[in-house]
């Protein structure tokens, strides 16, 4: 025996190598999905780049609008934070708001305490639910939106009326306040509200952002209506709300986790989280196809059914035999008189559409279906006759 001989390695734990030859391709995949979740991420947090911005030239943008106003002499002033648009509301001042929804609850609070006794003009631009109750109380969001885009006035709001119909369709509103315009209603709900304020001053909510947009302008009435709304005063304050915007903090100057998150990172976590769990499945260990096992006799239903009666008659269960019967009839009646199959044993509800179906007399079937079990072999016969009979009647045309 050679005593600098290598005996080989007996132990059954895999090698590095092994390892990552069976995990590389899991990893990649983490990888990948790893960058596409930051790639969503950056891209939805900058989605509003452009978006409503009286700046852009964009699709979406809303330079039009401002050019048309800055015509008829009314100045437009673009801020990005909360502490800007407070001080910039007044009687004289239209402020606009580009995305309610991006507001903290801090924020529109805020916000509503400061346009509340502004008397100057508040318009909101599609504010969700939980937004629009805070920066106008008194007025819910619809959770359906409207299906049709251009929608007509159908009320007495000046403004309104002199556009006609206009690109409003999308959320809808309800409010509580009785001195409120209630304009470009689907089905009886409006998509553009004014809520009286205090003084001269007003809050319009608009269900859709389309009358704003550059591609959208030259629609329908929706010049007149953008125009109208946004040039009653002499300077329009354009508010685009930042999400590096500081008035985020609370009052102690404590952030929230989940507020130093921009939108596109929490998507992009849930995704990730979404293709992890996808790839475990993927990956996990499968039970393998259902063998097929051949039975030694095939047997007939029609033996199967011969042997079950043979055994109740040995056993002279007439009475568990007649409940099959009546139990099996009624639940394939249910169906054909429209009788869910949950209720086909209940008398109450099988028996009256069963007896509108036939114009018959209910007692005579509630003897059939829910009766007494047989006294002897010829009335189980009997009644089985009597069943096939009935649901043959009910299944003629």
């Amino acid at each position: 025996m050679t005593t600098g001989a290598t005996l080989p390695s007996t132990s059954a734990s895999p090698t590095a190598r092994q390892v990552w030859t069976r995990a590389r391709g899991i990893a990649l995949a983490l990888v990948i999905l790893l960058a596409g979740a930051v790639a969503i991420a950056v891209v939805r947090s900058d989605a509003r780049h452009g978006t409503l911005d009286p700046r852009s030239a964009d699709a979406q943008g809303s330079r039009a609008v401002a050019e048309l106003l800055a015509d008829r002499g009314v100045s437009t002033r673009v801020v990005t934070t909360l502490d800007q648009a407070r001080a910039a509301t007044g009687p004289e001042t239209t402020l606009l708001v580009a995305a309610p929804d991006l507001l903290t609850e801090r924020q529109q609070t805020a916000l509503h305490t400061a346009i509340a006794d502004s008397g100057g003009r508040t318009l909101l631009v599609a504010p969700g639910g939980w937004s629009v109750e805070r920066l106008v109380p008194g007025v819910v969001a619809d959770p359906a939106k409207s299906l049709d885009s251009t929608l007509r006035p159908d009320c007495d709001l000046p403004e309104a009326r002199r556009a006609g119909a206009a690109d409003t369709g999308g959320i809808r509103y309800t409010t509580t306040h009785l001195q409120a315009d209630s304009c470009y209603p689907s089905e009886r709900l409006a998509t553009l509200l004014r809520i009286p304020g205090a003084g001269d001053g007003d809050t319009v909510v608009l269900g859709a952002p389309d009358i704003l947009y550059n591609d959208h302008l030259d629609e329908q009435g929706n010049a007149s209506l953008a125009l109208q709304l946004l040039g009653s005063r002499p300077h329009l304050v354009w508010y685009l709300p930042s999400l590096s915007d500081s008035t985020a903090a609370d009052p102690e100057g404590e952030r929230d986790f989940f507020d130093l998150l921009p939108s596109g990172w929490l998507w992009g976590t849930l995704q990730l989280f979404i293709a992890a769990a996808l790839a475990a499945l993927w990956r996990a260990r499968r039970l393998g196809p259902l063998v097929p096992e051949k039975l030694p006799v095939a047997i007939r239903a029609s033996e199967t059914v011969e042997g079950r009666a043979r055994l109740y008659r040995k056993a002279d269960a007439r009475d568990r035999a007649a409940a099959a019967l009546r139990s099996t009839t009624r639940t394939r009646l249910a169906p054909l008189v429209g009788v869910p199959v949950t209720q086909a044993h209940s008398p109450e509800a099988l028996l009256p559409a069963l007896s509108a179906h036939l114009r018959g007399d209910g007692q005579s079937l509630h003897a059939l279906l829910f009766g007494p079990p047989p006294g002897d072999d010829a009335a189980l016969i009997s009644l089985a006759d009597q069943l096939d009979a009935l649901e043959s009647e009910v299944r003629r045309p």
